[in-house]
């Protein structure tokens, strides 16, 4: 028998297994918007800890052993020699809809240990087989501060074709993703996956408007309210489907 509820001069006559996949769906989208909205608040966590973070004065550090045990988005102040003869250009970093790279520079500490540099981000100027001109001015200086991160990563897993584990023969070399194993390989000597992005008056480079990590907290508040509007689109198709005039 279907369920019948009046209603003034109609009448809602729903079949149980309608009514039974309308609840089960209801909840679906009711806990994954829960879930999503979480995601948010955690996100919009994460990046107030971030903006602390990247309020508070560089701390200065002298060796790469000191540099490895900082956490993630700490800032800090090393002194080295950038090594200006071994640069790699990250591919497809876009900024604000538009294709481009960003130029990591291998750092020598004091202790000989090797920091990546990210210098910035510069537009794609539509040829594949023009590298732009990376060189340093006669003085980059030796101390920079910037933000601690690390390589960035694809969306998606992927494996590297084997031109990009070949051992380049001629720098800066363009690459997509590369991991800390390979760039080891690349430079011939042992490299972390920290990066320092450098602060926007710190060393010669380009445009240092770096994003926050993660997706914005309001894209997480939106699915939520996507899930539940589906809840509730859910339960607006079972009733109108299903309201009847009384014979």
């Amino acid at each position: 028998m279907p369920l019948r509820l009046p209603f003034g001069n109609r009448q809602l006559l729903i079949a149980w297994p309608w009514l039974l996949v309308t609840l089960c769906a209801c909840m679906l989208f009711v806990n994954l918007g829960r879930w999503q909205w979480h995601r948010g608040e955690q996100r919009q966590q994460q990046w107030q800890q971030v903006q602390v973070a990247l309020a508070a004065e560089p701390v200065s550090l002298a060796d790469a052993a000191t540099l490895a045990r900082q956490l993630r988005n700490a800032r800090v102040r090393v002194t080295g020699q950038l090594d200006g003869a071994h640069q790699l250009l990250l591919d497809n970093i876009s900024r604000d809809g538009k294709p481009g790279y960003e130029v990591l520079t291998p750092l020598r500490l004091a202790d000989g240990a090797l920091l990546l540099v990210n210098r910035g981000w510069l537009p794609f100027d539509g040829y594949r087989n023009h590298i732009p001109d990376l060189s340093l001015p006669p003085d980059p200086g030796t101390e920079f501060s910037g933000r601690l991160d690390v390589l960035p990563v694809p969306g998606m897993q992927r494996t590297p074709s084997a031109a990009e584990l070949d051992v380049p023969t001629q720098w800066p070399r363009v690459a997509s993703f590369p991991t800390a194993a390979q760039l080891s390989g690349w430079l011939g000597e042992p490299v972390s996956d920290q990066v320092l992005l450098l602060d926007a008056d710190s060393g010669p480079g380009w445009q240092r408007q770096w994003p926050l990590p993660g997706i914005a907290p309001e894209r997480h508040y939106s699915y939520a309210i996507q899930w539940w509007s589906f809840a509730a689109l859910a339960v607006g198709l079972l009733l109108g489907l299903n309201i009847r005039k009384r014979t």
